[in-house]
């Protein structure tokens, strides 16, 4: 104490009155801030609980994006609309004994996922939309069946409040949970536990839309949903309702048909009059400018010769719609023409009517080929402008041409078709089975040899000129990446779409590709030099750093093999 004294007359002040003044400022300041609070209203504090779990809870789970509600795909106003009543008076009923799921299954092209989107919108703009989650082909790599309950989760919780402290305990006390693969322990721990700790009243009925499960991959991908769904639904709480649409694959079938919670309904087995009714609504609506080349009669015969399935009557409409060199009356009576036969035939002929007008000559075929295989074997879809990119460090110079040639045609088939920007892929799945399927395609059937080893050359060797030090600009390497506030927006304009994906798919193509020395040449420049520091960078500010270590592991497999080859020449 003499030591304080002896300090504070030394510097001319009074150590132990200036800290009695700073307590006396501290106490009246915390008073006036807990008054603040008292006096807060409580939609406030609410709020900003509110905020704090969503916080939490949204980065509590590993979810997928790019899976949710697509208007554009909702059904033409006024059709549909038998099914579409008898869903909605599903979602409604409030009878316990409702079955939870409703399976709404049919053929390629009969318009299912248009049904799902338009009741998934219905129930967004009522509020009873919890969750919508849209499987893809194009997609598998993503693993996206084990995001599927995660997903939910995570839209369930941002919808009911008293969902998030929940979702956020019960990964907190196994943190397992926030990218497990279990799909049965994420249904369990993400979904029944949850929904069965709410207390007090439901909050209305709560509608799940999930759409093409036979897209979702493999029936080994499937199995673990369609068990937890067949054993388990009906444990949902009375107020829960899922909508479920695929195709009736046999492992699909076997598992939804015979659960009691489980209801399902064919688009198959629909009224033919109805179905009729609706295409030639939708025929009539879309060649409505052609009304004075065709009658009504006219759009009758296309919708009695589409046999259902609404995807034919789309790329009818398309192919009849004027344009440069098209005479719709003489379309119409080449559409007429093709064959009588189920969907799948119908479609095959329609692709096959299509392929013919846009590439009549073998080399013109060949061109299509070429950059069909490129679009087909990608794992993730790219824009027009990133697939030449790439296309310029293809292996062969014959290859390396502007991909607009062959695509600027085909947007009746493929989305992004006409746009720089937008990925390019196939406009409806049953595309990709034509293509894919040497027996239904022929001359246009698409091979799969070569493709990895076009892209795996192109993705090294544009990561050998593109990557660099510092791709981001960042001021300074001593701070976390969380800590720089923009980093996402550095990323975007640093990193191409091109590039990132290339980055993260170069080992995937790397390892279905055969061996080729000027191709394992590249792969030692990468591991051994510097650019491999750069890499790992790209990714680590991309947030995709997990991702370094299998594809590490696939070149190192892939080295093996091609050096035992070189050994037994």
């Amino acid at each position: 104490m003499k030591l304080i004294f002896f300090i504070g007359s030394w510097l001319g002040k009074s150590i132990p009155s200036e800290t009695t003044t700073k307590v006396v400022n501290y106490t009246w300041k915390l008073e006036k801030l807990m008054q603040e609070l008292r006096d807060r209203p409580i939609p406030d504090i609410q709020y900003g609980i509110k905020q704090i779990y969503a916080d939490l809870s949204s980065n509590c789970l590993t979810c997928a994006d790019r899976v949710g509600l697509n208007e554009a795909k909702k059904c033409l106003d006024g059709t549909r609309i038998e099914i579409l009543n008898e869903i909605v008076d599903w979602i409604n009923n409030t009878d316990a004994a409702t079955p939870r799921i409703f399976w709404l299954h049919g053929q390629a092209g009969k318009g299912k996922s248009a049904i799902a989107h338009t009741v998934a919108r219905q129930a967004q703009n009522l509020g009873v939309l919890g969750s919508c989650f849209c499987f893809s082909r194009v997609r598998h790599h993503e693993q996206l069946h084990t995001k599927l309950f995660p997903t939910i989760a995570h839209d369930l919780a941002h919808r009911d409040l008293r969902l998030r402290p929940l979702l956020v305990e019960v990964t907190t006390n196994n943190y397992s949970l926030r990218d497990s693969t279990d799909i049965a322990a994420q249904w369990n721990k993400l979904i029944l536990e949850p929904l069965s700790q709410l207390k007090g009243s439901p909050t209305g009925n709560v509608v799940v839309v999930i759409d093409a499960l036979d897209e979702s991959g493999t029936e080994g991908t499937r199995v673990t949903v369609l068990n937890v769904l067949a054993a388990y639904g009906e444990e949902l709480p009375a107020n829960f309702r899922i909508l479920l649409t695929s195709r009736p694959l046999m492992d699909i079938r076997e598992a939804l048909n015979t659960s009691p919670h489980i209801r399902a309904m064919s688009l198959d087995a629909i009224d033919t009059e109805l179905t009729m009714r609706d295409i030639h609504l939708y025929v009539s609506t879309r060649l409505k400018i052609l009304r004075g080349t065709f009658t009504d009669e006219n759009f009758q015969q296309l919708a009695a010769k589409s046999g259902g399935v609404f995807e034919w009557a789309r790329l009818a409409c398309d192919f009849m719609s004027p344009r440069s060199g098209v005479i719709p009356k003489d379309r119409f009576h080449q559409t007429m023409s093709h064959a009588p036969g189920d969907g799948r035939t119908l479609l095959d002929e329609m692709y096959t009517t299509f392929l013919k007008d846009l590439f009549r000559s073998s080399d013109e075929r060949q061109v299509f080929r070429s950059v069909m295989r490129q679009i087909l074997w990608l794992k993730d879809p790219l824009p027009i402008s990133a697939l030449d990119f790439m296309r310029d460090r293809f292996p062969q110079e014959d290859d390396r041409y502007p991909v607009g040639f062959v695509l600027n045609c085909m947007a009746s088939l493929l989305a992004g078709a006409s746009e720089v920007f937008t990925p390019v892929r196939p406009m409806h799945a049953s595309f990709y089975d034509f293509l894919l399927d040497e027996k239904r395609s022929r001359e246009y059937f698409i091979q799969q040899e070569g493709a990895h080893c076009d892209l795996a050359v192109a993705s090294l060797s544009v990561m050998q000129t593109g990557l660099h030090f510092n791709i981001c600009k960042l001021e300074t390497s001593y701070i976390s990446n969380l800590e720089v506030a923009d980093l996402e927006k550095r990323v975007e304009e640093n990193i191409p779409p091109h590039l990132l994906y290339l980055c993260r798919f170069w080992a995937t193509h790397l390892q279905d590709a055969g061996f080729d020395p000027d191709l394992a040449q590249l792969v030692r420049r990468l591991v051994t030099g510097e650019q491999m520091l750069f890499w790992l960078e790209a990714l680590g500010v991309s947030k995709l750093i997990r991702e370094a270590c299998g594809a590490l592991i696939s070149a190192e497999r892939w080295l093996q093999v091609s050096l035992l080859f070189m050994c037994n020449i």
